[in-house]
C-alpha cells in the first residue's frame, strides 16, 4: 500500500487506526450531504475500512486518509478507485476492474476553503497516471456540489454530463492523460 505526500498532508491507506478520525468526519451531516445524504454510523465506518483494505489488496489503490502534518489529525479522505454503476459494492472487488478509474475526496468542514482537496487530488492524480495504464480519470459529484466541481475545474477536468454511477445520476468530469501531461509543470 502506497503512502503519498504533499506540502501539508500525508495520505495513508485506510487502516483501523483511522477509525476515530473517519467516523468524526463522516458522521457530520454537512459531509454526508452530497454523498449518501445520511451521516455514517460507526458500523458503516468499520465496514468501509474493511472494504477499502480489500480493494487495496485487489487493486493496489483505493482510499487514503489525509493526515495534516501540523496537527497529525485526520482532516479528509480521498481515493483512486474503480467506479461502479450500482449503489452496493460487489462482494469481489475485482468485479469492478472493467470500469473507469475515479478520483474522489472529502474533507472535514473545519478545513474547507484551504486548498487541501486540490492539493491532495493533484497528488492522487499523479499517482493514478504514473501507476496505471489508464487513458483518463473520472470524477463524479452530486449536481449541487459546487465546491467539488470547482476542485475538478482546478484539476483541469472537463464536465461531460450526467451519468449513472453508484446508483445515482451524477455530474461526471473527465481528465485525459494527454491533458494531465499538458498541465504538469
Amino acid at each position: 500500500m502506497t503512502i503519498l505526500h504533499t506540502a501539508r498532508l500525508r495520505l495513508e491507506p485506510f487502516d483501523s487506526h483511522h477509525f476515530d478520525g473517519l467516523q468524526a468526519m463522516n458522521r457530520l451531516p454537512e459531509v454526508a450531504r452530497y454523498l449518501s445524504g445520511q451521516p455514517e454510523t460507526p458500523e458503516q465506518t468499520q465496514a468501509a475500512i474493511a472494504r477499502v483494505q480489500r480493494c487495496w489488496a485487489a487493486w493496489g489503490t483505493s482510499w487514503w486518509a489525509f493526515i495534516e502534518y501540523d496537527s497529525e489529525r485526520l482532516v479528509g479522505a480521498g481515493c483512486i478507485q474503480y467506479l461502479r454503476r450500482d449503489a452496493v459494492p460487489p462482494p469481489d472487488p475485482m468485479d469492478q476492474c472493467s470500469q473507469p478509474m475515479e478520483i474522489g475526496w472529502r474533507l472535514h468542514p473545519d478545513v474547507w476553503h484551504r486548498g487541501l482537496a486540490t492539493e491532495a487530488a493533484r497528488r492522487m492524480g499523479r499517482f493514478a497516471f504514473e501507476s496505471f495504464p489508464i487513458t483518463e480519470l473520472l470524477a463524479v459529484r452530486h449536481v449541487d456540489n459546487v465546491a467539488s466541481g470547482q476542485v475538478m475545474d482546478r484539476l483541469g477536468m472537463q464536465e461531460r454530463g450526467l451519468e449513472t454511477w453508484y446508483g445515482a445520476t451524477l455530474a461526471t468530469h473527465v481528465l485525459s492523460r494527454e491533458r494531465w501531461q499538458q498541465l504538469q509543470p
